[in-house]
């Protein structure tokens, strides 16, 4: 599969992740985020692109490992660029993904998810980079 998004830093650790949606109680949008325990840290799932994949073939596997559930990909999303904890330069790409079936399988890397609303979402996320990733979803879904 061609990737959609191009990843502009060939330089960079190319990953790739889901910010993966569902319709909630009376209507609020609600959000898959999981804890990484080696990192103590809430995040929207995610993991490295490996050889030969495509970004967008990343994007379901690793929300597939992380989580437990095998999702339809939406949109491209957006991507993002950082340093990483070793001080390598990291792009994410994400996509909007729905569930289209699976459950949650706690593991190594992943040992809990929470569906939460976008509110809810924002006060547990650990990085300023995902609450801006997700105020910005909210703006598009509230636009149509």
């Amino acid at each position: 599969m061609a990737s959609i998004i191009e990843i502009s830093d060939a330089g960079a650790v190319q990953a790739a992740g889901g910010l993966v949606c569902r319709p909630g109680p009376a209507g609020l949008l609600e959000i898959a985020i999981v804890h990484r325990p080696a990192y103590n840290d809430w995040s929207f799932p995610k993991g490295k692109v490996e050889r030969g994949e495509s970004t967008e073939e990343a994007a379901l596997r690793e929300v597939e490992e992380e989580t437990g559930y095998q999702c339809a990909l939406l949109e491209p999303f957006m991507c993002t660029s950082y340093r990483d904890r070793r001080g390598s330069s990291k792009t994410v790409c994400y996509w909007t993904m729905s569930v289209a079936g699976g459950t949650f399988r706690p593991g190594a890397e992943v040992d809990e998810l929470r569906w939460l609303t976008v509110d809810e979402a924002l006060a547990l996320l650990t990085y300023p980079r995902d609450r801006e990733m997700l105020k910005r979803l909210e703006d598009l879904a509230a636009t149509g």
